[in-house]
């Protein structure tokens, strides 16, 4: 966690839940939106098909790039909304945790939906993000 991004425990909400129920960005700072993070490599092809945490794990990737494009990094994140293409429970599952080991002790909000069809051809998941940075 940074100095601009502080996450916030809800302690008469249940714990079960692996992030921060709310985050707050201390002025000043610089919010810092992304684009859905998808599941492709350099040549624009997407990795993994029909691998729900394979594909995870190239979206954090590209994530961690994008933010640090932007001059962010993964630890100012203050939330996340995660889509993954699948009415299997259990490959929700599977992607929220390749995403939640990709931001370690940093557990921002995050909202996790199944959703019935992505924008790229055999993809699974995509990540959006929002950062807050120092001004």
């Amino acid at each position: 966690m940074t100095g601009t991004v502080r996450l916030i425990r809800a302690p008469e909400l249940s714990d079960v839940a692996e992030y921060a129920y709310a985050a707050e960005v201390v002025p000043p700072a610089r919010l810092i939106f992304t684009a859905g993070a998808c599941p492709l490599d350099a040549e624009g092809r997407t990795v993994a098909p029909g691998d729900p945490a394979a594909q995870a794990r190239q979206v954090m990737v590209n994530l961690a790039a994008a933010l640090a494009a932007a001059g962010a990094g993964l630890t100012d994140v203050v939330r996340t909304t995660v889509y993954v293409a699948s009415g299997d429970r259990a490959d929700l599952v599977a992607v929220w945790q390749v995403v939640r080991d990709a931001f370690g002790d940093h557990d921002p909000p995050g909202t996790l939906l199944g959703v019935a069809v992505l924008g790229y051809p055999e993809q699974l998941v995509e990540v959006e993000a929002v950062a807050a940075t120092p001004r």
